[in-house]
């Protein structure tokens, strides 16, 4: 009876470890991350910088890796049974190469590879710029002709079953020629049941521009964000290090309509590597509130 009643103990004893080990676990698996991060990596080995991902203790992904139907080399379905294999989920995709001709089969991959937003990240179709003397982004044409083709690819979207965002630079929160704000255009003139956004935390800043002014102004409307921090000199850098009130733009959550965060960081400086990077970001992100 005594070693019954040990062996109970014992058993007893090894559940709770269990328990709270899984507890734990879970407790510090949140956030998502932009694999744009880890571009490189992944160009060398996807699923071994997937893992590294998971470790490191995020739960969410947003691809930047597609290619002749391929995510990172691999097809929709694998790509997404790799995740899954991982308990990683797919969000967001981001497809700068979409355009009206290609955007049905692109979004049906999308939707094949588990994801939920289909993300334009800069104006598609050539309507995109960038010098390489002076590092600015810009565009060509019109952010008339930008909303036309938006409202086309939102409709897609829909039919496929995907919601479309747009992601935001520096420039679209500045005025253009015409005195027009590219951003606030898109806003105003795009039919939300098309359209919303994912706002780049870092490029708002850098813009000059509120963040927590555009909530307030277009509620609703920002359903993921990109978190990554600026330092002294206006560079990129790991979340919680830098000089960007996170705190601040978080109590404003549920104004900004926000359903997912993606932690970003396009460079690494100083010989941090960037799967190192996403280790800081991630207590970052914990010790700022983020869930």
């Amino acid at each position: 009876m005594k070693n019954s009643t040990n062996n109970l103990f014992k058993c007893m004893a090894v559940a709770i470890f269990m328990l709270g080990t899984v507890t734990t676990y879970a407790q510090t698996k949140l956030g998502g991350l932009a694999l744009y991060t880890v571009r490189d990596d992944m160009g060398k080995d996807a699923k071994a910088t997937l893992q590294a991902v998971a470790d490191a203790g995020y739960k969410n992904i947003e691809a930047a890796g597609y290619e002749d139907g391929k995510y990172y080399g691999m097809t929709p379905s694998d790509f997404k049974g790799l995740l899954k294999s991982l308990k990683l989920k797919p969000i967001s995709t981001h497809q700068s190469a979409v355009t009206l001709d290609n955007a049905d089969k692109m979004m049906a991959d999308a939707k094949a590879a588990g994801f939920k937003y289909f993300v334009v990240p800069i104006p598609p179709m050539g309507m995109f710029t960038f010098n390489q003397e002076t590092k600015q982004m810009g565009m060509t044409g019109t952010v008339e002709d930008l909303a036309e083709i938006l409202t086309t690819l939102g409709e897609k979207a829909n039919e496929a079953g995907l919601k479309l965002l747009y992601h935001n630079h520096d420039f679209e929160f500045k005025k253009n020629e015409n005195g027009i704000v590219p951003i606030d255009y898109l806003l105003e003139n795009v039919n939300p049941k098309l359209l919303d956004f994912q706002m780049d935390l870092y490029w708002v800043t850098k813009a000059g521009a509120n963040p927590i002014a555009y909530f307030n102004k277009y509620p609703g409307r920002f359903k993921i964000w990109h978190v990554k921090d600026m330092d002294e000199q206006g560079r990129f850098a790991p979340v919680g290090t830098g000089s960007i009130g996170f705190k601040n733009i978080l109590a404003n959550k549920a104004l900004s309509g926000m359903k997912y965060y993606m932690v970003e960081q396009d460079m690494t400086f100083d010989g941090l590597l960037p799967l190192d990077a996403i280790k800081i970001s991630h207590k970052g992100i914990k010790e700022i509130g983020f869930k």
